[in-house]
């Protein structure tokens, strides 16, 4: 008989809250814990979260609170789902609440502000004798609130953790798939964020799709490139995790990364954009992060470049789109099987 978990899900918005109630429904006890007294009363009575997710109904098995000890205390599993800026702050919290075995999985598609530190980073650091694992695909919280068939990936480097959190997530309409590349699923996540907004000011602008195609191939090897430099391996990037989160938050207009982008391409100001948002928009600020890392790492990242030229340095939309395309290395694959590749500085030692 599949043992019973008590999980904790930290973070009460979409995502947070269909990943409890995926647990919910495959048997588990799950606390989920926000900060907002109101959307968690409303969890309680109504089994369902209207702010987010009108509709979807949560099963009986979660319970919603804004206590945190309340949350954690007595769990094995930890899921995090807060924002990036919030993160090591939730962490830290929790730290004295659970035990050394408690598992901690990172839901956050992210990068700290301040630094290039993701989240595994964080959990790392901050809890070290804790076993962590990282969560990320092609994931809009909508479409799995819907019933859309969805892939996911875990991460860790334990195959025994990710069989255990395999067991625990997967179901006939959310398939969860296995990685030993912490780091590279979790760059993959936070990455993407980036070119979906690029995407989004391509649709205001009514690309072909020859132009489309083009920009997600080049974002893939951009991505892939700059991975490599940070310890990761580019296979990784043909996967859920990589291909399938690029191509989805670059094409649907329900990620926030891309509407931010469809609204500064019509014209609105980034800060009338963000001010519209529900929720945080990771991509503005991985894009600031992510264009310092690659400049002290001297990674050729022309669309990265080309995206904050617009978005800081007011530099006209139209104009960067084809800067960015016609100053690209001629190289159309970047890793290739048999091919010798000078050696990568891992991360660590950057």
């Amino acid at each position: 008989m599949p043992r019973s978990h008590r999980v904790a899900v930290l973070g009460g918005g979409s995502f947070g809250t269909v990943i409890a109630n995926i647990v919910a429904c495959n048997g588990h006890r799950v606390a989920l814990w926000g900060r907002n007294v109101e959307r968690v009363a409303t969890i309680n009575e109504k089994h369902e979260n209207t702010d987010y997710l009108p509709g979807y109904h949560l099963d009986s098995r979660l319970r919603a609170t804004t206590s945190l000890a309340d949350a954690v205390t007595d769990t094995d599993i930890v899921f995090v789902a807060v924002p990036s800026a919030s993160f090591r702050e939730i962490v830290r919290a929790v730290y004295s609440l659970v035990s050394p075995q408690t598992l901690l999985v990172s839901l956050t598609k992210g990068i700290e502000p301040g630094g290039f530190r993701l989240m595994s980073d964080i959990l790392r650091e901050e809890m070290p004798n804790n076993p962590r694992a990282v969560l990320s695909g092609p994931n809009l919280a909508s479409e799995i609130a819907a019933g859309h068939v969805t892939g996911s990936v875990v991460a860790s480097d334990s195959d025994a953790l990710n069989e255990q959190l395999h067991d625990l997530l997967h179901s006939e309409r959310f398939l969860v798939y296995a990685s030993r590349d912490m780091y590279g699923v979790e760059l993959g996540g936070a990455l993407k964020n980036v070119y979906a907004i690029l995407a989004g000011l391509g649709a205001s602008l009514a690309f072909g799709e020859n132009t489309v195609g083009m920009l997600l191939t080049r974002a893939l090897a951009e991505m892939s490139r700059f991975a490599v430099q940070m310890g990761a391996n580019p296979l990784t990037f043909l996967g859920l995790a990589g291909v399938g989160d690029l191509f989805v938050t670059c094409s649907s207009p329900l990620s926030r990364n891309y509407r931010i982008g469809f609204a500064v391409g019509s014209g609105e100001s980034l800060t009338a954009a963000l001010e519209g948002m529900d929720q945080v928009a990771e991509g503005i600020n991985t894009l600031a992060l992510l264009k310092a890392e690659a400049d002290r790492r001297a990674v050729h990242m022309p669309l990265v470049n080309g995206l904050y030229g617009i978005l800081h340095e007011q530099r006209p939309v139209s104009e960067i789109f084809s800067d960015m395309m016609s100053r690209e290395q001629a190289r159309d694959v970047e890793f290739v099987v048999g091919e010798s590749r000078p050696a990568q500085s891992a991360r660590r030692n950057g």
